[in-house]
């Protein structure tokens, strides 16, 4: 499962129109993690793609009361999407994301330990993942939006089925073909949005080692923020 990947900069926006004017004050982590601030996109009221900063994971930490274990939500299976309570709310809702991101992470054992990969496109370009958004009101009489990815099981795909341990089962993220997200996005039929649910060609992808990066690294980054 992918807990961690890159958001594009706010520089590398421009060669996507929704992001092309984004507001000053945006500042998100170089590297998104669990809570963390980053940019997604979404349809607004009016029906347009819009940019929005969310947190990753479906429910964020902070909306979980004390007297239950903490639990993850930063990606959606998709087999389970209408059944699990995180879920199914916004799936039925089809409140809809797409995730932009340079790439993202997870460990390949090739070698016989956990190695840290990257994983992005061939041509080196940005690409949207398909999610789930929901908003949440604050104390402070605020509504804040959380994001959580989508995952297929990714034993037959060639380049995703060499990630993660021998014996666990191997999951993709599910990544939008550029010419698919308008679409993905104004989806409002159940059964359509799960066409859309179907693994990214491999000889598209490729992976390469990446330097272990600390959690700690990245919150003292001067973009890093959380809500």
């Amino acid at each position: 499962m992918c807990v961690n990947y890159r958001p594009p900069t706010p520089e590398q926006f421009g060669t996507l129109g929704a992001f092309s004017d984004l507001p000053a004050d945006w500042r998100w982590p170089e590297e998104t993690w669990k809570d963390y601030l980053a940019p997604i996109l979404r349809l607004d009221a009016d029906g347009r793609p819009s940019a929005c900063l969310a947190s990753y994971g479906m429910v964020p930490r902070r909306q979980i009361p004390p007297e239950i274990k903490p639990f993850d939500t930063m990606n959606a299976r998709a087999e389970s999407l209408g059944e699990r309570r995180s879920f199914a709310p916004a799936w039925r809702r089809l409140q809809l994301c797409a995730v932009p991101m340079a790439w993202f992470y997870e460990p390949c054992y090739e070698s016989g330990r956990a190695v840290r990969h990257a994983i992005g496109m061939q041509d080196e370009s940005l690409f949207y993942v398909a999610g789930l958004w929901r908003d949440w009101p604050e104390a402070d009489g605020t509504v804040t939006s959380s994001f959580t990815q989508i995952t297929i099981n990714a034993d037959e795909h060639a380049l995703m089925r060499r990630m993660h341990k021998p014996d666990d089962e191997k999951r993709s993220l599910v990544i939008l073909p550029h010419d698919e997200v308008n679409d993905w996005l104004a989806c409002t039929d159940l059964e359509l949005a799960r066409s859309f649910l179907r693994h990214y060609p491999a000889e598209n992808m490729r992976d390469w080692p990446a330097p272990p990066v600390s959690r700690k690294a990245v919150e003292t980054s001067p973009n890093f923020e959380l809500f």
